[in-house]
C-alpha cells in the first residue's frame, strides 16, 4: 500500500486548530510555566523565523515546555558540536520552493511548501552556552503610559484619537483608531496589546498593505481580525509584552471555521500579519533616520 503523502499545510492547520481548541492559541501565552516570557524563535544562525513558522514554533515550545528561542536541523546541531537527545520529537519549519511549469503554452513560477524537521536547543546537548540562553522577561509596565511604546506607536503614523466610550476600534472611513483612556484598562500591557491589534487594521488597510478592503461577508471579517490578531502577538512580543488578545467565544468559533474549512488561511493570515509588522518596523527605521538628520 502506498504510503500517503505527508500535507505540510495541513499539518500546520491541525497544530493550531488544537492549540485554540485547548484554550490555549500558541500566540496567545507561548511559554508555559516559566518566567521567561514570550521571544521570537530564531534559526541556528540567530536569524528570526518570519510568518506561520513562528506560530507553529511557538505552539510546539508551549506544548513541550521548551524555554530556548533558538531551533536547528539535526545536521546544524552536528555541526556547532551538539547531539540531538535520543527520542526527541522534531517540529516543522515551512520554507517554500519555486519550480516553472508550462501552463497553456506559457511558462509560469509556482510556490510549493516543503519543510524541515528542527529541534529545539532544549532537546539537544553541548550546544554552545549562549544557545541556552533564556529570553528576556517581558516588562512589568503596570497601569501607567510608557513613554517609550508610546513614542513607537507614535512612529508608525496612525491618527489615535482617545475618547470617554468604552470602545476600540480602528473606522476605514476616517482612517484613525479610536481607544479608550489608558487608566480604565486593568494594566498598560492591556492597553498596548488592544492598541496593537487597531494598528494592525490600520496597517493592512486597503491603502496601505492592501488587505482589508470593505468586509463582503462574515469569513471576510474573521480573517481580518486573526490576521491583526497574529499581527498584534508579533508586534506585543517585538516590543516585550505578553500578548492580551479578545478570547471571546465568537472569535474563536470564527477562526476556528476559516482554518478548518482552508488548510492555507493560516498560512495566508500569517503572511499578512508579517507583512504589517514589516512596514511597523521600516517605520520605525525612519523615524530614526528623520530625527537623527
Amino acid at each position: 500500500m502506498a504510503k500517503a503523502r505527508f500535507d505540510i499545510k495541513q499539518h500546520v492547520t491541525d497544530t493550531i486548530i488544537a492549540q485554540i481548541e485547548a484554550g490555549t492559541p500558541p500566540w496567545r501565552k507561548p511559554w508555559t510555566g516559566d518566567v521567561a516570557g514570550a521571544s521570537f524563535p530564531l534559526r541556528h544562525t540567530g536569524e528570526k523565523y518570519q510568518g506561520v513558522n513562528v506560530l507553529m514554533l511557538w505552539a510546539t515550545a508551549m506544548m513541550h515546555g521548551y524555554q530556548s528561542a533558538r531551533w536547528m536541523t539535526f545536521k546544524q546541531a552536528l555541526n556547532l558540536g551538539g547531539c540531538v537527545r535520543k527520542g526527541a520529537k522534531s517540529a516543522k519549519s515551512v520554507y517554500y520552493s519555486t519550480y516553472e511549469k508550462e501552463v497553456d503554452g506559457e511558462t509560469e513560477t509556482l510556490r510549493v511548501a516543503k519543510w524541515f524537521n528542527v529541534f529545539n536547543a532544549d532537546q539537544i546537548d553541548g550546544l554552545p552556552e549562549d544557545y541556552y540562553i533564556l529570553p528576556e522577561p517581558p516588562r512589568d509596565l503596570g497601569t501607567e503610559a510608557d513613554p517609550a511604546l508610546d513614542a513607537f506607536f507614535t512612529a508608525i503614523g496612525a491618527e489615535i484619537i482617545t475618547g470617554n466610550a468604552p470602545k476600540a476600534y480602528y473606522d476605514p472611513a476616517k482612517d484613525h483608531i479610536h481607544m479608550p483612556p489608558i487608566a480604565t484598562f486593568y494594566d498598560a500591557a492591556g492597553f498596548y496589546g488592544t492598541l496593537s491589534h487597531e494598528v494592525g487594521h490600520f496597517v493592512l488597510a486597503e491603502h496601505r498593505i492592501g488587505t482589508q478592503k470593505k468586509f463582503a461577508n462574515r469569513t471576510e471579517y474573521s480573517m481580518g481580525e486573526l490576521e491583526a490578531e497574529i499581527f498584534s502577538a508579533f508586534l506585543a512580543v517585538h516590543l516585550g509584552f505578553e500578548p492580551h488578545f479578545d478570547q471571546t467565544a465568537a472569535y474563536v468559533e470564527s477562526w476556528l471555521k476559516i482554518i478548518k474549512d482552508d488548510s492555507t488561511a493560516i498560512f495566508k493570515a500569517a503572511a499578512q500579519a508579517q507583512k504589517a509588522f514589516d512596514y511597523v518596523l521600516s517605520k520605525q527605521a525612519l523615524s530614526v533616520t528623520s530625527d537623527a538628520a
